[in-house]
């Protein structure tokens, strides 16, 4: 099984990794064969004897979220089976304009990062914010939860209402974390 992923120029060199690192520890983990097109951006992903055979799978969602601007060691966080990667289009909501798409984007980081990371804090989910793209890594309940944060910031609700929605979310989160213990 092959698969292939776009990765931006800018973004090659950190799905490489100093000396091949990064590249080397996905192949190693999933028992992968990854080939770097530099002509056409692409990653070439191939299984390499591994009895997982899912494996591809997890190794091209890792190599997307290093894609879309997340650390290799959060994107390593994708080798957890319970995790799920998912990626935010934010051109369906915006259309293709440059000036929304500035401005939204700009929204969504928040000053000094403190929209995106409320959103990281409040849900569990860790959420990168790349070109046109929102990406989510989490379990599938918390990148549910923020991507619900985000599509909110992106229809144009006010900061203070998706602030309120999360602080809801949590305190449902942990009214039921208590109530499984009485």
């Amino acid at each position: 099984m092959t698969e292939y992923v776009k990765v931006p120029k800018i973004r090659l060199g950190v799905l490489i990794g100093k000396d091949g690192s990064v590249k080397r520890e996905i192949e190693k983990r999933l028992s992968l064969q990854i080939d770097i097109d530099k002509e056409n951006d692409t990653a070439i992903i191939e299984q390499k004897g591994s009895e997982d055979p899912l494996a591809p799978w997890r190794g091209r969602d890792i190599v997307k979220a290093i894609a879309r601007g997340f650390s290799p060691e959060r994107a390593f966080l994708l080798f957890d089976e319970d995790l799920v990667f998912e990626i935010l289009d934010m051109e369906d909501f915006l259309g293709k304009s440059e000036n929304a798409m500035l401005r939204v984007r700009a929204r969504l980081i928040g000053k000094n990062g403190k929209t995106r990371r409320i959103i990281e804090e409040m849900t569990g989910a860790k959420v990168a914010i790349y070109g046109r793209t929102v990406s989510f890594i989490g379990t599938f309940e918390e990148v549910f939860d923020a991507k619900h944060a985000c599509e909110m910031l992106l229809h144009g609700d006010e900061h203070a209402t998706v602030y309120r929605y999360l602080e809801k979310l949590r305190k449902k989160k942990k009214k039921e974390g208590l109530s499984l213990w009485k």
